[in-house]
């Protein structure tokens, strides 16, 4: 049978064109693992993890020493979802439009919907990774960048994923829009081409770089709802040393969530809950505890918060695959895979031809993992 999708791949690049570039938060700054291959539900995608180096003194000597080995580690991703959207149309309705001259531009905009749901839950997914991160910079409930020329916010956030040793290369912030708002609204040091380098803030809103990060907007930014917890004290039977990322408590009552926001007495660092409190022990995220704390030290809960992202690249990784199929194929007749050249994603489409109708499906299967902790922070809103 002849390919019956061909004509239909200009429709869809248009309409990958008109929605794809909506999206423009977290999808393209984490790291993105692509494919156009198949894999199912619950299957694990392996991503390789390279352990750090050691140095050795240089001795001269005959030969070149026989070191330099490593073991590579992989951390194990689960395609956890495989979802499609719907685009069908009957001769009737086909007809019908094709008369009123609104058929074409009514298709393509069918599929820019169906593309657009699976960006939206794909952003999703990757927003409510903020439970991860390592510790947070900022004032809960308060939109950062509220004061003219005073970029300390970002500043903040920067330090806490440099004193985690995480590379600067390729930083991310992801903002929600009242972040964004507020950086184009005060921050006129960002106007001035002379200062901040480019003109795209001035001429076009846009904002590229900022102190090293590249600047986003997500519309799926996380909004978090504290735990209830109070008067819990360190028992320090738990050993929160330096690095130590399991909290064991004592007294107290209510919920420590993951995400909420801890403090400790004597100390100011911001440290993210990553489990919840059960049986007197929550953790936080990595590195973990940056001081040794002290036996029946106070825990405070932070208040509710906006989660805004700021991370390493790879820190955070996007898994994608076609969704599976069965031995031999099923009843579609053509399937075409087409990537978005602004996110990278790869959508399956397949069609099937019905008793006088059309049925065609957007496709695409995923699975999101924050890797690194310690390269990911959080910028409170």
């Amino acid at each position: 049978m002849a390919n019956t999708l061909t004509s239909l791949v200009p429709t869809m690049y248009e309409a990958l064109d008109i929605v794809s570039r909506e999206m423009v938060g977290l999808v393209p700054a984490v790291a993105l693992n692509a494919s156009a291959e198949r894999a199912a539900k619950d299957q694990s995608i392996l991503v390789p993890v390279v352990p750090a180096n050691t140095a050795a003194d240089i001795t001269p000597a005959q030969y070149a020493p026989n070191t330099g080995d490593a073991t590579v580690g992989n951390v194990e991703i689960k395609i956890t979802k495989s979802r499609g959207v719907p685009v069908r149309w009957n001769g009737e309705e086909t007809r019908g439009l094709q008369n009123a001259g609104t058929y074409s531009t009514i298709n393509r905009d069918r599929f820019a919907q169906a593309i657009r749901t699976l960006v939206n839950e794909i952003e999703t997914d990757l927003a409510a990774l903020y439970t991860n991160a390592s510790r947070a910079a900022g004032a809960a409930a308060t939109t950062p960048f509220g004061t003219a020329g005073d970029l300390t916010d970002v500043a903040n956030v920067r330090q806490i994923l440099e004193d985690n040793g995480a590379p600067t290369g390729d930083l991310q912030l992801v903002l929600g829009s009242a972040e964004i708002a507020k950086l184009r609204g005060i921050q006129s040091v960002l106007f001035k081409v002379n200062e901040a380098g480019t003109e795209s803030m001035l001429r076009q809103g846009v904002v590229g770089l900022l102190e090293g990060f590249a600047v986003r907007n997500s519309a799926a930014r996380k909004a978090h709802t504290k735990g209830t917890g109070s008067g819990y004290l360190i028992n320090m039977a738990g050993h929160l040393l330096v690095g130590g990322t399991a909290v064991t408590v004592d007294t107290g009552s209510g919920t420590v969530l993951a995400g909420d926001i801890v403090t400790f007495a004597g100390t100011s660092d911001k440290y993210v809950v990553s489990t919840t409190l059960s049986a007197n022990v929550f953790s936080i995220g990595a590195p973990g505890s940056l001081v040794q704390e002290t036996d029946n030290d106070a825990i405070t809960v932070g208040n509710s918060y906006k989660a805004n992202m700021a991370f390493n690249r790879n820190a955070i990784q996007l898994v994608t695959r076609a969704p599976a199929a069965p031995d031999g194929g099923d009843m579609a007749d053509d399937r075409v895979m087409i990537t978005d050249p602004v996110t990278g994603l790869t959508f399956e489409v397949s069609l099937y031809r019905q008793y006088r109708q059309v049925f065609a499906e957007v496709a695409i299967a995923w699975g999101v993992k924050c890797i690194k902790p310690e390269h990911l922070a959080l910028l409170l809103g």
